[in-house]
């Protein structure tokens, strides 16, 4: 897989930081410019956590969804993911391929597929999210445990 890997990296990640003696006129004033310079740096962890592996974030997001939500069905996982079910289709088949994922018929319809963390994706979400989870604390260890709380609150706030 580390082959492989390096294809879905960006070839250039760096913080987006302040330059001294630069004037930001609105920029500074802007939630979405100071959200994108967060958003950056929070990346950057998570590359570093993934560092290898064929994980991006929207795959880190299926896998998790799936194991935690055993049977989810591949329209559910699209939503979650924002995109569309055909392309949450072609991701499920990726995962089957790397053998990280199963689909099982649904108990409840038998015509609709769930999807199933195999024992080897299972193993790997667990690895992928202790590893992604310290590089999180880690880059956020700026904040104290309130003020995180306060942040995620005001940005579930922003995004609901």
């Amino acid at each position: 897989m580390n082959r492989r890997a390096a294809a879905y990296r960006p070839r250039v990640l760096a913080p987006i930081r302040h330059v001294a003696g630069l004037e930001y006129d609105v920029l500074d004033d802007l939630l979405g410019y100071s959200l994108r310079r967060a958003q950056v740096a929070m990346f950057m962890a998570f590359h570093e956590a993934t560092r290898g592996m064929a994980i991006t974030p929207p795959r880190f997001t299926a896998l998790v969804m799936i194991g935690a939500n055993p049977g989810l069905s591949q329209t559910a996982l699209g939503n979650v993911l924002g995109i569309a079910r055909s392309g949450a289709m072609l991701l499920a088949t990726w995962f089957e391929a790397q053998g990280l994922v199963e689909r099982r018929h649904r108990a409840d319809d038998g015509r609709a597929w769930g999807l199933y963390l195999t024992r080897k994706g299972e193993a790997l979400v667990g690895r992928v999210k202790r590893r992604v989870v310290a590089h999180d604390r880690k880059r956020a260890a700026v904040l104290s445990g309130e003020e995180r709380r306060e942040l995620q609150r005001l940005l579930a706030k922003l995004s609901g």
